[in-house]
């Protein structure tokens, strides 16, 4: 077991004047403490009255930060010892999607509708879709082009429904543009996306204009409406080297 790091430094002062909440502002100056190294994993952070002492805070703002910094996967408590500074686990890391929020927000990024039309659902499509089938549904296909370059080509099956102007709606909203950058009216309650790697056949590489078998990412959606009904299920294959997932891990 780690034994207790000393630490000798002149602890930072709550700002008694700012909005910010006390207990926000300890969460920050440990977290400040933490990234320059002042505790280390294994090390054993301030207990609440230790806190309290160092910092002039209630009882009520030190536990409030400790559980902060746990919920954060900062810290871990242990039974009778106090809190504990985590160790760095790869396996917390989270990655987001700005890559695909910054493609579809730049302006020079553009798309081409390359096909709409009804046809019967496959028994795929059915399972993905929830239907019958055999099911009139729409399929549509896009490229998006960024400065006329080839980066993206989207696949979809929409529910086909005569009072709904699924088409019109369909072709601006699961193009992910608007849900991306926040903009344009939705129809959609909520999705589940999948990434996964894979490589470029003769199909895309025709439309994207890059090699086949180059590396590349497909990006599955499935949307779901207020009723908690599936609107849509398609793909994305986007060129490998137009597209980056990062993350930071640690304090």
């Amino acid at each position: 077991m780690n034994q207790t790091t000393q630490h000798q430094t002149i602890p930072e002062e709550i700002d008694r004047d700012s909005f910010e909440p006390a207990y926000n502002q300890l969460v920050n100056i440990l977290r400040r403490k933490i990234a320059a190294g002042e505790y280390r994993p294994g090390d054993r952070l301030p207990s609440e009255a230790e806190l309290c002492n160092l910092y002039q805070v209630s009882t009520i703002t030190a536990r409030r930060a400790i559980k902060i910094l746990v919920e954060q996967d900062i810290a871990e408590t242990r039974k009778g010892q106090g809190t504990f500074l985590k160790p760095l686990m790869l396996g917390n890391a989270t990655f987001d999607l700005h890559g695909l929020q910054n493609i579809f927000s730049d302006p020079r990024t553009s798309v081409r509708i390359l096909g709409a039309s009804a046809v019967s659902a496959s028994e795929h499509v059915a399972r993905k879709l929830e239907v019958a089938p055999g099911t009139r549904v729409i399929f549509i296909s896009r490229l998006l082009l960024h400065e006329n370059l080839p980066i993206m080509y989207h696949r979809e099956y929409l529910i086909l429904d005569p009072t709904n102007p699924t088409v019109e709606a369909e072709l601006e909203v699961t193009a992910l543009g608007g849900l991306f950058t926040g903009t344009g009216k939705t129809i959609l309650k909520r999705g589940e996306l999948c990434i996964d790697a894979t490589v470029l056949n003769e199909e895309e590489s025709a439309i994207l204009r890059f090699t086949t078998g180059a590396a590349a990412f497909r990006v599955e959606h499935i949307f779901y409406d207020f009723s908690d009904c599936v609107v849509s299920w398609g793909w994305f294959i986007c060129r490998g080297d137009r597209l980056r997932f990062t993350t930071k891990v640690g304090v």
